[in-house]
């Protein structure tokens, strides 16, 4: 028996995990634009290499942003077809909180320090969220982690000037794209280790949070986070002429 998570909220990322939370196959196409195009191929690569059925899936797990809309979509759209169609749980995670839980054990941190994830929002703007450690490692192997201020969207300087970066181990794609995170960090990573810091989610931590989050009890609500009204807008109803 198998879980299947897929993330498309800033590449398209799909992994198989046991029920335990092992890894069994995972892949992720460094792509922002062909969502649609690559995730349904990346489900039938993993499937194919852990010698795993459609029909023997027990749940599906989804990213759910924050992300733009058009690519965020096509992961949720195509979790929910697949639980429905085969009547099984679709439940959904924070993508920033994979990251996060993926930031203490890539970087050796422990219970009370912070971190601010901070992933690309385009606009100069990122999608940020701030995270307090409470245990190392909890139930899956993942990381217990409470969440201390967002999810939101911001300019990275209104970020800073908000205090969201300060004391905190700042990780993610916005880290790297705007240094004036990192600067006001007061806790800053070792640069020694700063090469490990994730900057995009890993389904098959997205997979050990969600079946660690149901064995608690918790609500895994698919609904995205989208955060912000998508680019593309329905065109009002046109001015009428003055006589």
């Amino acid at each position: 028996m198998a879980v299947l998570a897929v993330d498309t909220s800033a590449a398209v990322a799909v992994a198989l995990v046991g029920e335990g939370g092992e890894r069994l196959a995972s892949r992720v196409a460094d792509e922002q634009r062909r969502h649609a195009e690559l995730l349904s191929p990346l489900v039938s690569e993993v499937l194919h290499e852990a010698q795993v059925h459609r029909s023997e899936l027990t749940a599906v797990v989804a990213g759910t942003g924050p992300a733009p809309f058009t690519g965020l979509r096509v992961g949720l759209v195509t979790a929910r077809t697949l639980g429905l169609a085969l009547g099984i749980p679709v439940w959904g995670v924070c993508s920033l909180d994979a990251l996060a839980a993926e930031a203490v054990g890539d970087l050796g941190l422990g219970p009370d320090d912070e971190v601010l994830v901070a992933a690309d929002a385009r606009r100069r703007e990122v999608y940020w969220a701030r995270y307090r450690v409470v245990a190392h490692e909890g139930p899956h192997g993942v990381p217990v982690l409470e969440t201390v201020a967002g999810p939101d969207v911001a300019r990275a300087e209104d970020v800073v000037a908000a205090g969201h970066a300060e004391g905190a181990v700042v990780v993610g794609r916005g880290a790297a794209l705007y240094p004036e995170l990192g600067e006001a960090a007061s806790a800053a990573t070792d640069p020694e280790a700063s090469g490990d810091a994730p900057d995009l989610p890993d389904p098959v931590v997205l997979a050990r949070l969600a079946l660690a989050r149901h064995a608690a009890g918790e609500d895994l609500p698919t609904a995205p986070l989208y955060l912000r009204r998508p680019d593309a807008q329905v065109p009002g109803a046109p001015k009428r002429a003055s006589a």
